[in-house]
């Protein structure tokens, strides 16, 4: 008989699982078994149906066909002008030089109020209330005096998500947004028995191979080396025979 090629690890694990699910047949123990020693974490892309072998699996064919994340170009703009060349009308902080203009900002004279009336360096009161007081100019040699050259915008590279749309700074990022919030893990024991999802080909293509006849009987081979099975084992056997009686 050949050595057995089970672990003591994958044993005790074995052995807890079917002392916890006492009426487990063979297939659903054997895949239990596989998962354990293949280390399978099936995942389930809901967005298109197909389960994965694993999360590494799915994100490595996602990236090589373009469908987790696209390379985008964004322009950042360095602060916002207060007063430009085609400002007509400025209201000003006497007290801290601050000014709203007509054409950038949408209601200046309720912005400069609201300014005056909570600026710390405003220490002018009647009656106890700060005076709301600032300038007003349509001079355009005075607008000329506030109209400060800003900085040019800068150019970033960020990534979208092909799946959500949003943007992350790094390839990463999007990668774990990806991870927490579009997959869903699943046992193989419930991989077989599905038929609401696809299973991915090559994945596919390793249950049909694993769950061959031969391999399926070698496995219980193995298994027979160790006393601790045997109940299960007999219990697998009349299960086997019940259908031909």
């Amino acid at each position: 008989m050949a050595k057995s090629v089970i672990s003591e690890t994958i044993r005790n694990e074995l052995e807890k699982f079917l002392k916890k699910n006492r009426k487990a047949d063979l297939i659903t123990t054997y895949l239990f078994f596989l998962e354990k020693r293949h280390q399978i974490k099936p995942v389930l892309f809901a967005r298109e149906k197909t389960i994965y072998q694993s999360s590494e699996d799915l994100i490595k064919k996602l990236e090589e066909q373009g469908k987790l994340w696209r390379e985008t170009e964004i322009k950042i703009q360095l602060g916002q002008k207060s007063v430009n060349e085609l400002t007509r009308k400025i209201y000003i902080c006497p007290f801290t030089g601050k000014v709203f203009g007509d054409n950038t900002h949408p209601n200046p004279q309720d912005a400069i109020y609201d300014w005056v009336s909570s600026c710390p360096e405003n220490k002018e009161r009647m009656d106890g209330i700060k005076v709301k007081r600032f300038f007003v100019s349509e001079d355009p040699e005075v607008i000329k005096n506030y109209i400060i050259k800003g900085k040019e915008p800068i150019t970033k590279i960020v990534y979208s998500s092909v799946v959500t749309g949003k943007l992350f700074n790094s390839k990463q990022a999007v990668i774990e947004d990806f991870l927490q919030n579009q997959i869903k893990s699943l046992s193989l024991m419930e991989v077989p028995s599905q038929n609401r999802y696809q299973i991915e080909e090559s994945f596919l293509k390793f249950i049909q191979e694993q769950l061959e006849d031969a391999k399926v009987s070698s496995f219980v081979e193995n298994l027979s080396n160790y006393d601790e099975f045997s109940s299960y084992i007999d219990q697998w056997l009349e299960e086997e025979k019940e259908p031909a009686s």
